[in-house]
Formats: C-alpha cells, sequence, structure tokens
C-alpha cells in the first residue's frame, strides 16, 4: 500500500510572517460584535457632542430644506402649499426625519377623526379639509406589533399593527395610517431584537469613529498644556533629597521662582544651577486631527465641508465633486425612503387642499444644487437656440417644437406653471410673434405706414 499524506491547510498561516498566529498576529483575534447603543447613551451622544448632533440633523435638514416644486395650477399649487403650512408639514417631515435618524425609527400619525383606528385608511374617502392633524412619533412614543409573515399580504416583512400608549389606555393604529421612518435599515426585521419593527440609529454605526476622533481633539488640548516646559538643573539635586528638610526647601524654592517668573518674567537661580526650556512640535497633529475627522465625515457620508463647515483645503480645490456626490446621495434619500413613506400622506393631503386627486397634479424634489442666474440663463440661451435651429431647419413646424419646448421648461423647474399658462393660450396664441407665419400672407409685401 502507499504511504498516505497527509495535507495541511494552513489558512493564511506563515510560519514566516506569523500571520493568523494569535501570538504574533494582532489582527488574528480581531473580529466584528454588535455595539447597539442604548437609549441614554444615544441622548447623550446627541445632545453633548457636536459631531453626534451633525451626523443627526445634516441630512435630515438638507432632505427638505429646499422643499418640492408642484406641477400644477398655480391656484392650485397655492391652495396645496397652504394646506401644507396650516399642517405644519415640512416642520413636522423636518422632526419625523431627526427623530428617526436618532431613535432608529419615528412614524408621522395622520389624523383624519376616524374612531375606528384599526381599520386602513381609506384614501378615496378623504374630502376636502378632511386631515386634522399630523403627530411626530418616536420609536419610544409607539410599539411596533408583530412581523407580518403572509407573503400574500401587503405588509409583509412588516408591523402588522402599532400601539400608543396613552394616558389610560392603549391605541391600536393600522400601518396604513401611518408614515414609516427608520434611520439605518435593518437587513433582517426578524433579527432586530429589541428594535424589532425599527431601524437602528444612524449613531451607531459611527459612534467608533465619533470615540476616536473626540480622545484625539482631548489628547491634543491636553498637550498644548505640555508645549512648553522648564528644566532646571540642581547640583547634588537626587542625593540631597535624602534630607526631608531639603526637599521641602526645593519645593518651596522653585515655586517661588515659578511666581517671580509669572509676576516680573525675571528667573533667579544659583550660578551653580541650569535652567533650560523644552519645547513640543505640534506640526503633524492638524494632519493627524483631520485623518480622524475625514473618518467620521466617511462613517456618516457626509463630506468634511459640509460637517466641519470648513473651505476646501488643497491647491485648486473646490469640493464641488464632494458636495454633486452628497447631494446626489440625498436625491436617493428623498426618492428612495421619503417619498415612498409619505405616499399615503401626498395623496390625503391632495384630497384635503384641493377636495379631490386631480390626475395632472404631481410634484419633483427640488434641486438641493443651486445653479447661478448666469449658469440658467446660459443653458435658456442655448435651448432656445436649438428649438429655433429645428423650425429653421423645417425638419418640424413651431407648434410642435412649442409644445415640446414647453414640457422641456416645465420639467426642468425653468417655468413652472408654464403648461398652464400655454393652455389658457389655447388658439389665442399670435404665430405673428413667434408662431408660423400664415400661409396666405405675401413674404415679399412689405406693410407701409
Amino acid at each position: 500500500m502507499g504511504e498516505v499524506v497527509k495535507l495541511k491547510t494552513d489558512g493564511l498561516t506563515s510560519l514566516v510572517a506569523g500571520l493568523n498566529d494569535p501570538l504574533r498576529d494582532k489582527m488574528a483575534t480581531a473580529f466584528y460584535s454588535g455595539q447597539c447603543l442604548t437609549d441614554l447613551e444615544l441622548l447623550n451622544a446627541y445632545r453633548f457632542t457636536w459631531l453626534g448632533r451633525k451626523i443627526v440633523d445634516i441630512p435630515a435638514q438638507d432632505a427638505v430644506r429646499k422643499g418640492r416644486d408642484w406641477q400644477a395650477d398655480q391656484k392650485q399649487i397655492g391652495i396645496i402649499e397652504a394646506e401644507e403650512k396650516r399642517l405644519g408639514f415640512w416642520q413636522k417631515l423636518y422632526e419625523v426625519q431627526i427623530k428617526a435618524r436618532l431613535w432608529g425609527g419615528a412614524a408621522l400619525f395622520i389624523g383624519t377623526g376616524d374612531p375606528d383606528l384599526t381599520e386602513p385608511l381609506d384614501i378615496e374617502r378623504i374630502k376636502k379639509g378632511g386631515i386634522k392633524y399630523l403627530t411626530v412619533l418616536n420609536r419610544r412614543d409607539i410599539t411596533a406589533g408583530p412581523i407580518e409573515q403572509d407573503v400574500t399580504a401587503e405588509w409583509f416583512g412588516k408591523p402588522s399593527w402599532y400601539e400608543v400608549t396613552g394616558a389610560t389606555t392603549f391605541l391600536r393604529i393600522h400601518p396604513s395610517r401611518l408614515c414609516i421612518f427608520v434611520g439605518n435599515a435593518h437587513p433582517d426585521p426578524l433579527l432586530a431584537g429589541v428594535n424589532t419593527g425599527w431601524g437602528d440609529s444612524a449613531l451607531d454605526s459611527v459612534i467608533t469613529a465619533m470615540k476616536q476622533a473626540d480622545s484625539t481633539a482631548a489628547n491634543i488640548a491636553s498637550l498644548v498644556f505640555e508645549a512648553n516646559v522648564d528644566v532646571f538643573k540642581t547640583p547634588d539635586f537626587m542625593s540631597s533629597l535624602a534630607d526631608p528638610d531639603y526637599e521641602a526647601r526645593i519645593i518651596r524654592r522653585f515655586s517661588l521662582a515659578a511666581t517671580m517668573k509669572g509676576i516680573n518674567r525675571a528667573l533667579v537661580m544659583d550660578a551653580s544651577e541650569e535652567y533650560e526650556r523644552k519645547t513640543i512640535s505640534f506640526s503633524t497633529l492638524p494632519e493627524v486631527m483631520q485623518t480622524f475627522l475625514q473618518m467620521v465625515s466617511g462613517a456618516a457620508d457626509i463630506p468634511v465641508t459640509r460637517l466641519l463647515g470648513q473651505s476646501p483645503a488643497g491647491m485648486s480645490a473646490t469640493g464641488e465633486s464632494d458636495m454633486k456626490n452628497y447631494h446626489d446621495r440625498i436625491s436617493s434619500m428623498q426618492n428612495m425612503e421619503i417619498t415612498p413613506a409619505i405616499h399615503r400622506l401626498d395623496e390625503c393631503l391632495m384630497r384635503s387642499a384641493l377636495g379631490a386627486r386631480p390626475e395632472e397634479v404631481f410634484y419633483s424634489w427640488a434641486p438641493l444644487e443651486q445653479m447661478s442666474e448666469k449658469q440658467l440663463a446660459e443653458i435658456g440661451k442655448m435651448n432656445a437656440e436649438t428649438a429655433k435651429t429645428l423650425v429653421d431647419s423645417g425638419i418640424f413646424m413651431g407648434q410642435e417644437l412649442r409644445t415640446v419646448v414647453t414640457t422641456q421648461l416645465v420639467e426642468s423647474s425653468f417655468y413652472p406653471g408654464l403648461d398652464q399658462v400655454v393652455a389658457d393660450t389655447g388658439d389665442d396664441f399670435d404665430p405673428d410673434l413667434g408662431g408660423e407665419e400664415d400661409d396666405n400672407t405675401d413674404p415679399n409685401s412689405q406693410q407701409t405706414d
């Protein structure tokens, strides 16, 4: 029989380098563990650390500060915005975003005055003024029910009901009556633990980077007091310390020397003594601190220029690319998180404001990156020149381009509401002011006074 050769896989273990050897490789025993902050720790991190407050507030603020651009008749837009103001829509949307990011979850309750809140909200029954109020509830105010396990149910993977503890009773609410927001979505709702039905706080994933930055800043601050150290060299100092009286005299002697130096900027010393000052260099500490702040910035997904409120560093640095990426992230947050969460509320809001739901009414989130007036003018000029070129080429008729350009100007928010004005003009459009020439008009004829 042949000899059996036993092969031993090392699992990336190297005898020479000591990789994966717990006695030599410091990373061999490293692993990731869950670190969910308690409610008290979350509260303290938000209230008493500037990084914690900014990480929670900045994305929530940027997501709602520019509002929405409604595409509707100007009168309808005014009515909808008045309804938003009556309900405090934007203030409460901002508040629920902050609480969701801080606590891991929050809800916006749509108050319609219905007596039975356990029944689904019937959007079609909402009439003018149907929304009575909006109430913000954070995760600590409302309890999520069991996760719906029926794959055919509308609320599969979500809590089947929510419950609010009142002064004397428990109030059970159907999910359709709530706009649910979460901080960082949990990958598996069934493994969320105490946060079942909600998400994780935005601070959970950045707390380590925050602590490292705060600790580094504290250590640098303590070094400031050690920037200059006075060194005195005294003959026979160590041997003389055996005498208790000498110890008391030396302490008194240098205390008086420090006092005299501080008041009179003079130093009196024996001829046999030596004095020198040791100075600590802080030249590399700003780079060290900046590195830790960049780690916090990356963990929070907020550019350093926005997080710290400072101008971009480096030659020819503008920070435009960083802010563009950040604005794209906020736009994704608006379209993929906020819009689905408030879809039912928006449907109710339009009915409560207008008394009906016009199909032609819709909105888009206002762009965060605002162009200058010069840039807007240049874009408008290029669009106008393009349209004129197409008309002059004879490929399209003027009326056709009028419709297309109107749609382009409205959808780009260049001239909001222009489509309604064009529709109102209708057949009253004067071709002599920009339309097609009358076929019966002699182009060679000229009008004389």
